[in-house]
């Protein structure tokens, strides 16, 4: 059976070592066979603003949303997996994936079912961030990012997920000779963290 994979992006540039993975990504999964529907949210120009016509109503979990969100939410039914990209900013993901999931992981699709939607497929979370494991726990905040990335896709009842960190890939202090290694480095530790 082919896998489909809606993989979703979220970086502004699309010259971001970001970027680069997800393109890395996006090629290993078509080679392996399955079909990659690429999600950029950035270059989509997804509006990441909640507005009243896609805020849930707890009384009414058939309510139509707006077109965009129904095209996403399209989109996230068709995939067997689901791989998001994104870089960790201030510990956390970029607003606009906040603002995807606020908007299009919503009530009656997402969640509030007796039978979830969303069951039976796979989450990977992939996020890059600069600093250093050993920094971030210093600072008192190993599992900051990851914690609510997990419980959102659990909630949501997706039971097989995973949430992976990459650390180091602020290439800045990087020699630039040395570049070209950390940047596949960086590519094989993705590709292992999305591996079945």
């Amino acid at each position: 059976m082919t896998m489909h994979t809606l993989l979703v992006v979220a970086h502004p540039r699309a010259d971001s070592l970001t970027a680069q993975v997800a393109d890395h990504l996006h090629a290993r999964l078509k080679a392996g066979g399955g079909t990659v529907d690429v999600l950029d949210l950035y270059a989509e120009g997804f509006d990441p603003r909640l507005t009243p016509v896609d805020e849930p109503d707890w009384e009414d979990r058939e309510k139509r949303y707006s077109p965009e969100v129904h095209a996403h939410m399209d989109r996230i039914l068709a995939a067997d997996d689901i791989v998001v990209v994104f870089p960790v900013w201030w510990w956390a993901p970029p607003a606009i994936l906040k603002g995807w999931i606020d908007r299009v992981w919503n009530y009656g699709f997402a969640y509030g079912r007796s039978r979830p939607r969303l069951a039976g497929r796979r989450m990977r979370w992939l996020g890059l961030t600069g600093g250093t494991a050993e920094g971030i726990e210093e600072l008192g905040l190993g599992g900051t990012a990851e914690r609510p990335l997990r419980a959102i896709a659990e909630f949501c009842g997706i039971e097989d997920v995973s949430v992976r960190l990459l650390y180091g890939t602020e290439l800045s202090g990087v020699p630039r000779d040395l570049r070209p290694a950390r940047v596949r480095e960086i590519l094989a530790a993705a590709e292992e963290a999305v591996t079945p």
